[in-house]
């Protein structure tokens, strides 16, 4: 049994996805700190011939809140802006229409948790791709432990023999060292995302948000797009 955690993000890139569909259990990190300057309020989009930022606002609290308690600042009118700038961006290009699904729930002002915000993007978008691991939040297992240990903690309590994590992370993880003897065996994701064609863009720009790749390729393609090339090592 495999399970991925990562911090809910805002409109992820494709590799986000690619993770989610090589495990069995996906946990939203929901339980650490905040940070705003991440990509867990925030993410890049192509718009207006450059690379556009879009930045959920949220509401100021505790320098050690968790992400499970950001409340979104709903006194801006980010949700139209966002939407708008969507839709201005890929207005021409293939798959725009494709986006609807996004846009209803970014309209969606009963979400006014910024965690709920990401789950609820990231669901409909795994939908879409039928991508079939089970979703959990890490606030709801109380799981202990800072850092790697807390990982494995969330690995135990549902029950995963494989922890697959990005690459990134591996040299804190082998810092800390709590996976070696654990009986978890640890994996790193190895996703290489493919060049596609940017519509109005004459050269490649990676690792935008997927709504990027669903504009240019579409729900059926981006389910291919997600398995990219590489594997896990």
């Amino acid at each position: 049994m495999r399970c991925a955690i990562m911090q809910p993000t805002y409109l992820p890139w494709a590799g986000y996805f690619n993770l989610i569909s090589e495990v069995d259990k996906f946990v939203f990190l929901d339980d650490v700190q905040f940070d705003r300057r991440s990509w867990q309020s925030r993410n890049r989009l192509w718009a207006n011939g450059d690379v556009h930022w879009v930045t959920v606002p949220v509401k100021a609290g505790r320098r050690d809140q968790a992400i499970s308690e950001i409340v979104i600042d709903d006194s801006q009118p980010w949700r139209d802006k966002h939407i708008k700038t969507m839709q201005h961006a890929y207005a021409k290009h293939p798959y725009r229409s494709e986006l609807e699904a996004i846009f209803d729930i970014i309209n969606d002002k009963r979400l006014t948790l910024l965690a709920d915000l990401n789950m609820a993007i990231v669901n409909i978008i795994a939908l879409k791709l039928s991508l079939s691991a089970v979703f959990y939040r890490a606030s709801e297992l109380n799981a202990c432990g800072r850092r790697s240990q807390h990982l494995l903690e969330i690995c135990r309590q549902l029950e995963c023999d494989e922890y697959l994590s990005p690459v990134g992370s591996a040299d804190y993880l082998a810092e800390d060292g709590v996976f070696s003897e654990s009986g978890v065996q640890l994996l790193f994701q190895n996703y290489t995302p493919g060049v596609y064609v940017q519509k109005g863009r004459a050269e490649f720009e990676s690792h935008l948000s997927v709504v990027d790749v669903i504009a240019n390729l579409g729900w059926s393609e981006l389910a291919q797009y997600i398995k990219g090339a590489g594997g896990l090592k």
